[in-house]
């Protein structure tokens, strides 16, 4: 069920468009089939990917992955370290704990590598830099890099390339994370359009991949279905350019890969999500980023005013339950509801559903604040009885709009809003003698 676009007639769009949904309809089905039987599959991948010559490591949380990464770092006396994209390893800071250790990590997708110098996390699943534009990049260089500044898109590129080239030769270590696990033949998948991924897996001796339990789908031939859906949903493309599955270290007889090969399979919350069967398909999600490319919210506030590794609506849904539903709670109330997010999802996700009983959980456990609820009950109060909104002056109507907006943060970055002095109600009845 591959959607191809190119060159079709009109009476063929019709065709791909309900292909394009029968294939959402089969990797929902498969991957919360998987999910059925984690477990199961679990314990498949681990024994073929072994078999192999891998190692599989078990991360109840971040630090037990992190714990495992450096002791792996230190047994080859790991100096530098390159990465390819991977927001799993974004989810456990992998950069910041290796820096404590002072081991140098280098982020070798070119969005990643502009947001690392920068400081900043990603911005978007997909496009980590997606914010910041030809102009902006070139002065991250001038100030981090020291070249000249240059308008040359394509000699950025090529500064960022041979830069990245001498850091792949010189790294003990190669992380990277992984789109997809195989658990039949014991594989680790992982799709990209830049080729670093596969420079960071096979130049350093030892790779590491950093995966979560939930990235699982039964069998190698089920990537003719996920990976063209991956890259429709995320980028428009028909396929990404470099699609890899990594099957262990290198056997005898190959030229070229790893001498070894961990893959660490991260939980960090996710069975939380799984022991609950109406928050459970939250776990199929394939991090396509086609929920924050169609989100209203998303559009208007940016990745970064979420404050965590996953934005949008997929992280708004999933970030209570890694992270801890009292620190994020409010995430799910950044939503309109409007179901653009769940209409797009290519594993069909019932995501504005999600973020509704996330909403439910969160008032049921008293996670928001008591001035929140009074403020409600009053906006309850006075919507059934509306006569008592024209009692108050329309000052005190402006200041009390105005203290509740600041409180929001409203007025940072938009003009106040001002109550007309009479209202629709008392218009209207003027205008109609009584």
């Amino acid at each position: 069920a591959r959607l191809e676009v190119s060159g079709a007639r009109p009476g063929q769009v019709v065709l791909l468009v309900e292909l394009h949904d029968l294939a959402r309809s089969r990797a929902a089905y498969l991957k919360a089939g998987v999910l059925e039987k984690l477990d199961e599959y679990l314990l498949q991948f681990e024994a073929a990917f072994t078999a192999r010559g891998g190692r599989v490591v078990w991360a109840s949380d971040a630090q037990e992955a992190l714990d495992e990464i450096g002791r792996l770092t230190e047994a080859r006396n790991a100096r530098t370290v390159v990465k390819a994209k991977s927001m799993t390893t974004e989810e456990i800071h992998v950069n910041k704990y290796l820096q404590s250790r002072g081991v140098e990590s280098v982020e070798t997708d070119l969005g990643e590598y502009i947001v690392q110098l920068n400081g900043e996390r990603p911005y978007h699943i997909v496009t980590p830099a997606m914010h910041l534009s030809k102009a902006d990049i070139a002065a991250i260089f001038v100030k981090h890099l020291g070249i000249e500044h240059t308008d040359d898109a394509q000699q950025l590129v090529l500064t960022a390339r041979h830069l990245l080239r001498d850091k792949y030769t010189a790294a003990e270590v190669g992380i990277t994370g992984g789109n997809f696990l195989i658990a039949q033949e014991g594989g680790v998948a992982v799709t990209e359009n830049e080729g670093n991924a596969r420079l960071s897996a096979t130049f350093p001796k030892l790779h590491i991949a950093v995966v979560g339990i939930e990235k699982l789908i039964p069998q190698l031939t089920d990537l003719d279905l996920f990976w063209p859906l991956l890259s429709t949903s995320g980028t428009g493309q028909q396929v990404t350019v470099y699609n890899t599955v990594y099957f262990g270290p290198r056997q005898p007889g190959e030229p070229d890969g790893p001498e070894e090969m961990v893959v660490i399979l991260l939980d960090n919350g996710r069975t939380n999500l799984l022991a609950r069967p109406d928050r459970r398909e939250a776990l199929r999600c394939i991090r396509c980023g086609a929920c924050l490319n169609v989100c209203p919210v998303y559009k208007n506030i940016g990745g970064h005013t979420y404050e965590t590794t996953y934005s949008g609506p997929i992280g708004s849904v999933i970030s209570p339950h890694l992270s801890g539903l009292k620190e994020h709670q409010h995430l799910s109330f950044a939503s309109s509801l409007c179901g653009a997010c769940t209409s797009v999802c290519p594993v069909r996700i019932n995501l504005h559903n999600l973020l509704l009983l996330n909403r439910q959980e969160s008032v049921r456990e008293g996670h928001n604040a008591p001035v929140e609820k009074i403020a409600i009950g009053l906006w309850r109060w006075s919507m059934r009885h509306r006569w008592a909104l024209d009692i108050l002056p329309g000052r005190l109507k402006d200041f009390s709009l105005g203290y509740l907006l600041d409180q929001a943060g409203w007025r940072k970055r938009r003009e106040s809003l001002k109550v007309a002095d009479k209202s629709f109600r008392e218009l209207w009845k003027a205008s109609h003698n009584g």
